[in-house]
């Protein structure tokens, strides 16, 4: 941050912001009054926050007076003065004469990352993933299936989209990954229900669900309400006759209160609608009495939502085993989920999360998704955030944290106002990455920050000393990928961005214009010029070429991992999302072939085989 710079308010409040061309932008006033409001921001300065020491691995502990120290791992110990190095994790200190509490986390400080790390992998949306057993979208099966065979080829890893838990109700699907009900728990709509232990005593039952399900693959347009009408309607019957499980215990245990709540918001969301919001006001905390006496009413139904989460968690587990999979975490939910209505104590009301205009995004975006308040997230010990972080590293190599800028400041847009009129909120970074660094040592998992749009340098310079990955797109920089750090993801495009045969044939520009998008055009123009240049080809190269060569470009980048789309390779056109828009097609088009053709097609072998012998040249950093 250079020193011209303001300095946000004592409560994070920025004044202004410097926008994607590097002009000053001074925030409106009505949005710092509405969103200090929000805060509850009394006073010149925050009050004081819990009692909560965060403390780097190896390092004694200077206490005042006599203490009881209570592990995670159950464990007590009396401690006094100077407290050896205590282990990494999430501790409770008592001090003896007065009861006091105090969390004590013990972090590394910096993440997992082994540094002779030399992979790469297929990105794909795993929705969009189908096989001739998939049941109108890609699975966890088709998953496991495909690491089998990317790994085969040499692959190292799988980057998916969030697998985020929707509201499981028929009629209410939402289809983007980043709009989830909860980050913590993920998306039954992924199930392989044929694998489900119990299936196969259904017999003919399940043929002829099966065969509907099958028949949904003929449309590429995902109709995720139908999938699910047919999942739940043999998870039901298979549940009917489930009578227990040692793993399930443990699973039940392990994720305790919160998986308890989450399932009691999708029991509720089934009577009540997706929105707690507009639930009976009774209802509306998870932790009022007629909360529990709903969940207790209905343990039954209660129990089956946990169920499906331990049934994803065994087949995330199994497609994890083939090949590394790369999760990705959203940088928000639905206000009206699970996640908002567990925590809604701590969000920021009248609130939603954005991004100021930029090169790509004229209009700036509000992803409507609530903020974190970061003195309620601070005062909560950061439960919220841990437990978040810890579900997106579960069953993964690695973890793509999206905005990753988030962990610095968000985009604070007010109810009403347009997308342009807000302003940053300043987080606790430094606490929120030692949390990071700590859940990425205990998952044995990088970190991979998307660190694209409007990044501040010293953004850049703390994650790179945390050992989170950057992120670099041929369609971003101005250099070829040669050029690009050691320390950095190396990939094309990315979901919000064009295809290479929607960039080359100019059907993306055209679709911008359709969707009233306002695109840049010029930059667009500039961009297919740079990739011409690079590429040297002429402008009416067929997209099979320019795919291949742009790989081959990609293949040169020093970066530790390397990732090629699927949608790329196979000449998609279409982008998975259209940022700003409302289409039926945003994240709901299914991959133009099947897996077992994708796994036979000559344009995926070659873009495979170049990737796979890459010779990685000095580091650009």
């Amino acid at each position: 941050m250079t020193s011209q710079t303001p300095q946000p308010d004592p409560w994070g409040v920025h004044r202004g912001y410097t926008d994607a061309g590097g002009t000053w932008r001074d925030a409106p006033p009505a949005a710092i009054r509405s969103i200090r409001r929000a805060m509850g921001a009394e006073g010149d300065r925050p009050p004081p926050g819990p009692p909560l020491w965060i403390v780097p691995s190896g390092e004694q502990v200077q206490l005042a007076g006599r203490w009881e120290m209570h592990t995670e791992d159950g464990g007590t110990e009396r401690v006094a003065g100077s407290m050896p190095a205590p282990p990494l994790g999430y501790h409770d200190l008592y001090r003896e004469n007065d009861g006091r509490r105090v969390r004590l986390i013990v972090t590394p400080r910096t993440c997992q990352l082994r540094e002779d790390l030399d992979i790469w992998g297929w990105a794909v949306q795993l929705y969009a993933l189908r096989s001739a057993r998939s049941w109108g979208m890609g699975d966890l099966g088709d998953l496991r299936r495909l690491g089998e065979w990317a790994g085969g080829q040499g692959a190292q890893l799988l980057l998916i989209n969030p697998l985020h838990a929707p509201v499981p109700v028929p009629g209410m699907q939402q289809a983007s990954p980043y709009y989830p009900s909860s980050r913590s728990f993920r998306s039954p709509l992924y199930l392989r229900v044929q694998d489900v232990p119990g299936a196969a005593g259904l017999g003919p039952e399940l043929e002829a669900v099966e065969a509907a399900g099958r028949g949904l693959n003929a449309e590429r347009l995902i109709d995720r309400d139908g999938v699910l009408r047919l999942k739940l309607d043999v998870l039901e019957r298979i549940f009917g006759d489930f009578s227990g499980h040692d793993a399930f215990d443990r699973f039940s245990s392990e994720e305790g209160e919160t998986l308890h709540r989450f399932a009691s918001y999708c029991a509720l969301a089934e009577v009540h609608g997706n929105d707690w919001h507009r639930w009976p006001s009774e209802l509306r905390h998870p932790s009022s009495f007629e909360v529990r006496q709903f969940s207790a009413d209905n343990a039954h139904r209660v129990r089956f939502h946990m169920w499906l989460q331990w049934l994803v968690d065994r087949q995330l587990q199994a497609a994890g085993s083939a090949i590394d999979l790369m999760q990705d975490l959203a940088i928000g939910v639905d206000p009206g989920g699970a996640d908002a209505w567990i925590w809604q104590d701590v969000l920021a009301p009248g609130m939603s999360v954005g991004a100021p205009p930029d090169e790509y995004n004229t209009q700036g975006q509000d992803w409507g998704l609530p903020p974190f308040d970061p003195w309620k997230l601070r005062d909560a010990c950061y439960e919220p955030f841990i437990s978040t972080v810890r579900a997106g590293f579960r069953h993964a190599g690695g973890l793509r944290f999206d905005h990753v800028m988030g962990l610095f400041r968000l985009f604070w847009i007010p109810s009403g106002a347009s997308a342009a009129d807000g302003t940053y909120v300043s987080y606790p970074s430094q606490d929120l990455l030692d949390i990071l660094a700590l859940e990425s040592h205990r998952a044995g998992a990088y970190v991979v920050g998307e660190d694209l749009g409007t990044v501040e340098e010293f953004m850049r310079e703390e994650l790179a000393r945390r050992n989170v990955l950057s992120y670099r797109l041929v369609w971003f920089e101005p250099e070829p990928p040669r050029s690009f750090p050691r320390r950095a993801l190396a990939a094309v495009t990315t979901h919000d961005l064009p295809t290479v045969a929607g960039l080359w044939t100019g059907s993306d520009l055209e679709t911008q214009r359709d969707k009233q998008m306002v695109p840049n055009e010029e930059s667009t123009e500039q961009l297919r010029a740079r990739i011409q240049k690079w590429t040297g080809l002429a402008p009416e190269a067929p997209v099979t070429e320019v795919v291949q060569r742009v790989h081959e470009l990609l293949a040169e980048a020093p970066s530790m991992i390397v990732t090629a789309t699927l949608d790329d390779v196979l000449g998609v056109q279409e982008r998975p999302n259209y940022p700003g828009t409302t289409g039926v097609t945003n994240w709901s088009l299914a991959l133009p072939a099947p897996l077992e053709e994708i796994e036979v097609d000559p344009r995926v072998a070659e873009v495979a085989r170049c990737l796979h012998q890459r010779s990685p040249g000095p580091t650009a950093d």
